[in-house]
């Protein structure tokens, strides 16, 4: 989109009052006008590509107005401002997803795939010298989509989004030759065939050497921007591919195995990729992933990995997911592309915990196709040519502004620095890493045994709160469209609209209605951007618990932490209860933090946030510390008070003897290893928590159990032994 204001426009705004002209001259304007507005509709609504801001647009529109008001003879029944609702549809409507879309776990060398293969073994307690097969396939470098079938009728496409939630391109799917409307041989009832949307090297080359008026930068964003087309004739004229190789939802198998799925996707019409192969081991795996790399030039579409699957459907079962991510599956990506360049400088970037990032800004270079300009320099030991425990990284090299270094992209997304050429140095001063913070000038801290240098500005900080705000809004958090990273920074910076903390963001609408500078008369906006930001902020007052807290931004509390606790506790205030009522217990707020650490660990509060199962000490004295900081707990009460924080949902066969109990296992069990006992206790609806304590409904028991059986005995809590705990699981 055009992001300045054209000279159409500001003409427009200067010109001769409406009621100044003649009726000839406003006949003429009208007609220019009608027609601007109409091509304006059309590039934004048609051709997904806009070539005039909102609020040019709405300068255009205003002005028409006016004439028509001052010569009423002269509006058209077909004139833009009579077209109330009349617009296509702006966006696509959203489709939940029967079953997540989840993303892939990585693997960067031998090692991980060997590693990965062994922790399948573990989980699953199978001997080395059990039979487990894996498939492999190449991954696409493209758009996933979800098909939906009902009767073997396709009833709707939609793409993948956040995993959850995506967009609704039924309409723009069907005009994809791979995709079939009807299933060739018969299928389960309700089917969800899931792929990629790609496009092929040669036709990526003649759609931009074509009159389409835009250069694409890549065959993945072209697929990407061909199949999000509101005007579906838009697609269709577009050459996208398809590949299937998964599924989602099913009212019956397609078949025992994955390579036996992938075959039967193939037998109901599905293109599928012929590189999928069938491994034994590891060794396997890793021979047909070099097999796929020295094919990769040659493939005529973009690849950048290889996705290896256990192939027993059973196993896959038994395996599950984690938050994100399936157990029975990883990306083993190609090694990173790299070029040499000029660092220019080093910047340091301050965020939302107070971190001190170094940044390295270097001379623009290519690498595997993608222009990289910055990359991240971790810490100021990486900088200083040292790892984590004081060990020279780079033979010991250091980096230095001016210095020629070898930048790579790590799994094809982060850029990083890989070595320096010393030949080429020009600098004779090492980088000197700041001691205090760039943006408030508080003092840099780096605690013991931390790798990181963190500002002690707190609040004081405004870097550290424009990073929050930006948190808060990212796409694993709140996900507010037209409010991102560039948006926040020009609210904060507002001294009539600001945005200073997220509750800020919720009463924007109130405030703007209230002030006389209104957001829809500055630079970027016009009416229908903010009412479209509006609309967009009021959708988000509904959040689940899980997405809630991981917005929040509280240090160690990533998105597995947030969907553990949201899992555990299942509403916003049973989870508010506990961390009061740790915060409580005199020993929180007394001593030194070893007897404070002694004393909390006999506490009952402390010892039920503790004994979560995935949640340590060092995230519960996070949050706990967060929530009694006064001016932090205010700001996180005038947010929850604007908001409706969704309970975590159950799964969806949780209606077993021990849904919402807690389950605690000890000793060692012998037919299911912990971990799939753990993930098949949650999968039912338990939670899962790794001490016991009087919040404990059940203790299963395994050989060799001590002190946590006894304590269980003490407190009374349900014991029970591993084969009545297979009984209850159903094996």
């Amino acid at each position: 989109m055009a992001k300045r204001r054209s000279d159409d426009a500001a003409r427009d705004e200067a010109a001769i009052p409406a009621g100044d002209l003649t009726a000839q001259q406003a006949a003429d304007e009208i007609a220019d006008l009608s027609a601007r507005i109409a091509q304006a509709n059309e590039d934004y609504h048609g051709k997904d590509k806009p070539q005039i801001t909102d609020a040019d647009y709405d300068t255009l529109k205003r002005r028409l107005s006016a004439l028509e008001e001052a010569f009423p003879d002269l509006r058209a029944a077909d004139s833009p401002t009579a077209k109330v609702g009349a617009a296509p549809a702006e966006g696509f409507g959203k489709v939940t997803h029967a079953q997540r879309m989840m993303s892939l776990g990585n693997a960067f060398d031998d090692e991980d795939v060997r590693d990965f293969v062994t922790r399948i073994r573990s989980f699953l307690n199978l001997p080395g010298d059990a039979p487990l097969d894996f498939t492999a396939e190449p991954k696409i470098d493209g758009l996933s989509l979800s098909l939906r079938y009902e009767d073997g009728e396709l009833v709707q496409a939609a793409t993948r989004g956040d995993g959850t939630v995506g967009e609704n391109v039924t309409a723009n799917a069907r005009t994809i030759s791979d995709i079939p409307q009807r299933l060739k041989a018969d299928a389960p009832g309700i089917v969800e065939i899931r792929g990629e949307v790609y496009m092929a090297h040669d036709d990526f080359a003649r759609l931009n050497a074509g009159d389409t008026g835009r250069v694409f930068a890549n065959p993945r964003n072209a697929a990407a921007g061909s199949l999000r087309q509101l005007d579906p004739k838009i697609t269709a004229s577009r050459p996208l591919k398809f590949f299937a190789y998964s599924w989602g939802e099913l009212t019956a198998p397609l078949a025992e195995t994955q390579m036996g799925a992938v075959e039967r996707l193939a037998e109901l019409g599905f293109s599928t990729n012929p590189l999928t192969r069938l491994c034994r081991d590891a060794a396997g795996m890793i021979a047909t992933w070099a097999e796929i790399e020295q094919q990769r030039a040659t493939l005529g579409y973009d690849i950048d990995g290889v996705v290896y699957k256990v192939n027993d459907l059973g196993y896959q079962a038994r395996l599950g997911f984690r938050s994100t991510t399936p157990r029975w599956a990883i990306a083993h990506k190609f090694p990173a592309e790299t070029a040499w360049t000029r660092l220019d400088r080093i910047e340091i970037q301050v965020g939302r915990t107070g971190a001190l990032s170094p940044v390295a800004r270097l001379e623009p270079v290519t690498v595997g196709g993608v222009v990289v300009s910055n990359a991240t320099l971790h810490n100021e030991d990486y900088i200083a040519g040292l790892d984590s425990a004081g060990n020279p990284i780079r033979e010991g090299r250091d980096i230095r502004a001016g210095d020629w270094v070898k930048v790579y992209r790590a799994g094809d997304v982060i850029p990083k620095i890989a070595d320096v050429d010393l030949s080429r140095r020009v600098s004779d001063t090492p980088y000197e890493f700041p001691t205090h913070c760039p943006e408030c000038g508080s003092e840099a801290i780096r605690e013991p045994g931390d790798s990181v240098r963190r500002c002690s500005g707190g609040l004081i900080c405004p870097a550290q709160a424009i990073e929050k705000l930006k948190h808060f809004v990212s796409r694993s958090a709140f996900d507010i469209e037209g409010l991102g990273a560039k948006q926040i920074e020009m609210f904060f910076a507002d001294d009539d609209l600001p945005i200073r903390e997220p509750a800020d963001i919720f009463t924007l609408a109130e405030r703007d209605a209230a002030n006389l500078p209104k957001l829809k008369n500055r630079d970027g906006f016009g009416e229908r951007s903010v009412e479209k930001l509006f609309a967009a902020i009021e959708e988000k007052r509904c959040i689940p618990l899980a997405r809630f807290l991981f917005a929040l931004g509280i240090r160690h509390l990533g998105e597995v932490a947030g969907t553990t606790l949201a899992r555990h506790f299942g509403t916003w205030e049973a989870m508010i209860a506990a961390i009061d009522g740790a915060a409580a217990e005199p020993a929180f707020a007394a001593g030194d933090d070893k007897a404070r650490r002694t004393a909390l660990e006999e506490s009952p509060n402390w010892a039920e946030l503790t004994g979560i199962d995935g949640i340590g000490a060092v995230l519960v004295q996070s949050l706990v510390t967060t929530f009694t900081q006064p001016r932090e707990r205010e700001s996180i009460d005038r947010l929850t008070s604007m908001l409706t924080i969704l309970p975590a949902e159950a799964p969806a066969n949780a209606q077993t003897a021990i849904s919402g109990k807690t389950l605690v296992f000890t000793g060692t069990l012998e037919r299911m290893t912990r971990a799939e006992a753990k993930a098949r206790a949650e999968a039912m609806g338990a939670k899962v928590a790794g001490s016991v304590s009087a919040k404990t409904d059940l203790l299963i028991a395994g050989l060799g159990a001590g002190s946590k059986a006894r304590k269980a005995a003490d407190l009374g809590v349900e014991t029970i032994d591993e084969d009545e705990w297979m009984r209850i699981a159903g094996q």
